[in-house]
């Protein structure tokens, strides 16, 4: 069992950053939509945060820090922060102390930081290589989603695994499933990474100085997932690396009818690249 001692903290800390005004909440409901299900949509019911708005050049939110926002601190690599605008409690980033570039080849000293926060708390990570991959930050950073044993980490975990048992892809878009070979280590997923990104046409961090397309990646204690990105949004839905877990979030410039047409299967396969622009798509394993 988890010691979920981080996870802990961050609660504590939620409470004391929402009451001084460092924490905002999003207020959002459920979307109710014919046959959207397993994925779970929400409603914005207030101003979208700064990270959601158009415009221009933003001040970076990491350097520095907010400290109200601040969980715990990884030597002088990384440090775990809260989101400041979450729709979930606790939800966690994990950002390099000093700039690393979103855009760049995650390094082993993220992956080292996972690992270190993924055996005290478990969970949902994802992370969004640049903006037509949903990042709002251009400094890097993964986030989690904590979860509790035993309890499904996103909406599309049952369909991910039932993938894993197949054997065979079953989605019309470029991406890598892999079971995870050392959950509790932590160990497989530097190796995990570096395949699914040769795999996709991504690069190889050996040879290429940045990554050659955005992508995303989501992963749990099972599974790890990348997918090549080839637009940040459509019908006015902005989707990042959750909406490959499952969860959309629809604003004011979310087209709800478009939804309810198409579904939301028919939006991922408008934000992913293709599978015909990658040599071969291999087997799921």
């Amino acid at each position: 069992m988890r010691a979920e001692r981080i996870w802990q903290d961050a609660l504590a800390v939620s409470e004391r950053a929402r009451q001084s005004g460092a924490l905002v909440p999003l207020k959002t409901r459920l979307l109710p939509l014919e046959d959207a299900e397993p994925f779970v949509v929400r409603e914005l019911l207030c101003a979208p945060p700064r990270h959601l708005r158009a415009g221009g050049p933003r001040p970076n939110p990491f350097l520095p820090w907010d400290a109200p926002l601040q969980v715990e601190r990884f030597g002088n690599e990384h440090v775990v922060l809260l989101n400041k605008f979450p729709v979930q409690q606790a939800h966690l980033l994990l950002i390099t102390q000093d700039w690393q570039p979103q855009g760049g080849w995650l390094r082993a000293s993220d992956w080292r930081s996972v690992a270190r926060l993924a055996r005290d708390t478990g969970g949902l990570w994802f992370f969004n290589s640049n903006t037509t991959a949903g990042a709002s930050q251009p400094h890097r950073h993964l986030q989690l989603l904590p979860r509790q044993a035993g309890e499904a980490s996103c909406p599309l975990a049952v369909l991910l695994e039932a993938q894993l048992q197949q054997g065979k892809p079953l989605w019309p878009w470029a991406y890598r499933l892999s079971r995870r070979l050392d959950p509790q280590g932590h160990g497989d997923l530097p190796e995990l990474y570096a395949a699914h990104c040769r795999d996709l046409g991504l690069g190889d961090g050996a040879s290429d100085p940045v990554p050659l397309h955005p992508y995303n990646l989501v992963f749990d204690d099972h599974w790890f997932l990348t997918v090549r990105r080839v637009r940040e949004h459509g019908a006015g839905y902005s989707v990042n690396g959750l909406g490959f877990a499952g969860y959309l979030l629809s604003t004011g410039r979310s087209d709800h009818d478009w939804l309810r047409r198409h579904g939301p299967w028919a939006l991922l396969q408008q934000v992913a690249a293709e599978h015909s622009v990658i040599p071969r798509l291999r087997s799921i394993g």
